[in-house]
């Protein structure tokens, strides 16, 4: 299928397609019950986040792969997973609706 009929949620799968550490969207991992989206790397960061899906509480995804729900959670101020995950869908919608994955095929 052209990218010029893509849409979001064949976007997010082609991109979890990456090793996580190549990824540049948000994605669901669940373990135990618990689901957490984690969040990509900026390439300064040291690890990767991964925010719990229903609580304003992240942890470090080396944790979370090693842990699981037994991962040691921070409270956040700003966002939950779901947070984070209506806002990486929402540019890419926005970037959909400029046309700019037409002209990446």
């Amino acid at each position: 299928m052209s990218r010029s009929h893509m849409h979001i949620g064949q976007i997010f799968a082609c991109d979890r397609q990456q090793p996580p550490t190549e990824r540049s969207l948000p994605w669901l991992e669940t373990r135990s019950g618990l689901t957490v989206v984690v969040e990509p790397k900026p390439h300064w960061a040291i690890d990767l986040l991964a925010f719990n899906m229903s609580e304003r509480s992240y942890c470090h995804y080396a944790d979370w792969c090693h842990k699981g729900p037994n991962a040691r959670f921070f409270r956040h101020i700003e966002k939950s997973g779901a947070d984070v995950l209506a806002t990486a869908q929402a540019m890419v919608a926005d970037e959909l609706s400029q046309g700019l994955w037409d002209r990446a095929a």
